[in-house]
C-alpha cells in the first residue's frame, strides 16, 4: 500500500512539473514571437518613413499590418523623421507578451 501511495504522489508531482514546464515554454515562445514582430514592424515603419519602401500607407499603419501578419497587435507607434519606435503585444494564456523595437539611422556618436 505504501508503495502505491508513493507512486501516485510521484506521478502527480511529475504531471504538475510537466504542466509548469509547458506553460513556461509557451510564454517563452510568445515573448520571442513578440520580439520578432516588433523588429519587423519597426523596420517596416522606418523604411516607409525614410522612403526606402514606397507605400501609400502611413508608416504606423504599415507597422500595424506587419505586426498583425506576425501574430501580434501594434499597441504603440511613434515615427520621427526616419526613426520608428513600436510596441507590440502577443496574447498568451490571458496575459500579453509585450516587446518594443526601434529602427532607423544610427544615433550620432558622441565626439
Amino acid at each position: 500500500m505504501a508503495g502505491s501511495v508513493l507512486s501516485a504522489g510521484a506521478l502527480a508531482l511529475a504531471g504538475a512539473l510537466s504542466i509548469g514546464l509547458v506553460a513556461v515554454g509557451g510564454a517563452a515562445v510568445a515573448a520571442q514571437r513578440a520580439a520578432g514582430a516588433a523588429d519587423a514592424a519597426a523596420l517596416a515603419a522606418a523604411d516607409a518613413a525614410s522612403g526606402a519602401v514606397v507605400s501609400s500607407e502611413d508608416p504606423c499603419a504599415l507597422a500595424a499590418r506587419v505586426a498583425s501578419a506576425n501574430g501580434a497587435g501594434l499597441t504603440a507607434c511613434a515615427v520621427s523623421g526616419a526613426e520608428a519606435i513600436v510596441e507590440v503585444s502577443v496574447p498568451f494564456a490571458g496575459f500579453a507578451a509585450v516587446s518594443r523595437a526601434r529602427a532607423g539611422p544610427a544615433p550620432d556618436a558622441p565626439a
